[in-house]
């Protein structure tokens, strides 16, 4: 038996030392089309310009109109951006009509678009929590199914959902996240398995906390959330509470060494460029060894 877990180490290791010293090669993006959601701020923002500086033609969607000539600034003539919320069909719709006018085949969709606000569950609204789902999962499900025609119309295309440690460990105070987060991890391992005769690729990006402005504002959302409950509740738990509550979370650790976000875009330029993603990436410290 020990022979033989020796053996099985020995292996996992010189896999990972061969990969590490003979990696898979990239792509040639000229030509190919990546769609990503939520390019407002955060991951979808800094991957829209990394991959449009890298040469990929870039389907930049953005929720609030204003962003649109932001981010547009900040790209090539070969990007695209548009208004997108991912929980409206015509607005899905409209996007497909626009994508399928440039494209008939689609290299890679980046379901990013979230909301990330935190409360306990005796807080949340049943349309609360309807929001957290549609947002971080029913809208990346429609979108999936939408563009599935474009993804599969070759091989090797890819789904990249970014999902959180929050969606295999679930910390309190984040019941509506986690819950919508388990539920992606699960849809990208049906997706994946089911697509297989396709040659559809489908990869989970897993951060713990990064620098991004969900993190940065979290503190207000949970004051906000606090104020907009009835006051028996607020009775039941009591302002102390919040206090206290309040204070844990400005000396967390999590939230305090939260970080750099770029290591997420890293992991994200991965599964879209090389000929081999991975099924699963764990940016950063927290996602690899923080255990709630």
């Amino acid at each position: 038996m020990c022979c033989t877990l020796t053996l099985v180490v020995l292996l996992y290791v010189a896999y990972y030392l061969y990969k590490h010293f003979f990696p898979p090669p990239d792509i040639n993006p000229k030509d190919k089309y990546v769609l990503i959601s939520g390019c407002d701020t955060g991951f979808g923002h800094a991957l829209a310009i990394e991959l449009d500086k890298q040469g990929f033609n870039v389907l930049a969607g953005v929720y609030v109109n204003d962003n649109i000539v932001t981010l547009k600034n900040k790209l090539s003539s070969n990007a695209t951006v548009f208004r997108l919320d991912i929980t409206k069909d015509e607005d899905i719709n409209s996007v497909y009509a626009l994508v399928e006018k440039k494209t008939t085949t689609l290299h890679a969709l980046v379901n990013n678009a979230g909301i990330g606000i935190s409360g306990y569950i005796d807080w949340n609204t049943s349309e609360f929590l309807r929001k957290t789902m549609d947002v971080n999962f029913f809208g990346h499900v429609a979108m999936t199914k939408k563009f599935l025609p474009l993804l599969i119309s070759k091989r090797d295309s890819r789904v990249i959902n970014i999902c959180s440690v929050a969606g295999f460990l679930a910390p309190s105070c984040l019941s509506a996240y986690s819950a919508s987060k388990y539920a992606l991890e699960s849809f990208s391992d049906c997706l994946r398995r089911e697509m297989a005769p396709w040659g559809l690729r489908v990869s989970a990006i897993e951060p713990g906390f990064m620098r991004t402005p969900i993190i940065e504002s979290a503190s207000i959302s949970f004051e906000d959330l606090w104020s907009s409950l009835p006051k028996d509740v607020q009775m039941r738990w009591g302002e102390d509470f919040v206090k206290e509550n309040l204070s844990k979370r400005a000396t967390s650790p999590l939230i305090k060494y939260a970080e750099d976000p770029m290591k997420v875009v890293r992991a994200l330029q991965h599964a879209i460029i090389n000929t081999k993603p991975n099924i699963r990436y764990r940016p950063g410290w927290q996602s690899s060894f923080i255990f709630f």
